[in-house]
Order: structure tokens, then sequence, then C-alpha cells
């Protein structure tokens, strides 16, 4: 097996991990993350209905740098789910270490208002 598979596989079972232990509802969504070379993606899921509330991603910002458009996903994401009146949610890495464009997800959200 390549060394990019198993990278992939590797993240997958965390992210199992993870999954096992967070789970959303429609008042508390779960803030998915994912993060390629190229875009971040961040979406609100509501687990019981299975349904996906509100999702935001960095191509529809345009400038800054890939941190910057992390952290304005952020903000918009949190902008979305105010204007659905949510206030917490529940945060999944997605099996991605909370470091980089994560974390820069993570803290515009805060800013934007949502607790987690």
């Amino acid at each position: 097996m390549s060394a990019h598979k198993e990278k992939i596989l590797k993240r997958k079972r965390k992210h199992a991990r993870i999954r096992a232990k967070v789970h959303g509802t429609a008042k508390r969504p779960r803030l998915a993350v994912f993060v390629s070379n190229r875009y971040s993606y961040a979406q609100l899921i509501d687990d019981d209905g299975m349904n996906t509330i509100f999702q935001v991603t960095s191509r529809e910002v345009k400038k800054g740098t890939m941190l910057q458009k992390a952290k304005e996903v952020g903000n918009l994401i949190a902008k979305g789910a105010k204007d659905k009146k949510i206030n917490e949610v529940v945060f999944d890495r997605g099996g991605f270490l909370y470091s980089g464009k994560v974390k820069a997800i993570a803290e515009g959200a805060r800013e934007g208002g949502l607790k987690f």
C-alpha cells in the first residue's frame, strides 16, 4: 500500500473514533470540517434528522491566504448558523489534526459567535 493511501486510511480511522463520540442534533448540530490541499469545507449536520443544515466552502471566498480563507469559512458558517438561530455546535475535526486550516475554521466560527 502506498504511503498516501495509508495516510488517508489513518485519518478515516481517527474520524470513525471521533464520530463514535460526537453526535449532532437539530438544536446543537455537528460542525464537520474537511480540508484538502486546495479548499476548506464546513457543514452543520443534524445527525438525528440525517440532513445538512448549512454548508460553506472556501471556493466562495476570493481573497487571502489559505489560512485567511479558512478563517473566513468559519465566520461564514457562524453567520449561517446565527441566521438559522443556532448558537451551539459540536465540533468534528474529521480526523485531521487541530492545527492549521482546521484550527482557523474553529477560531473563525468562535469569532462569529458559535459556542463549542
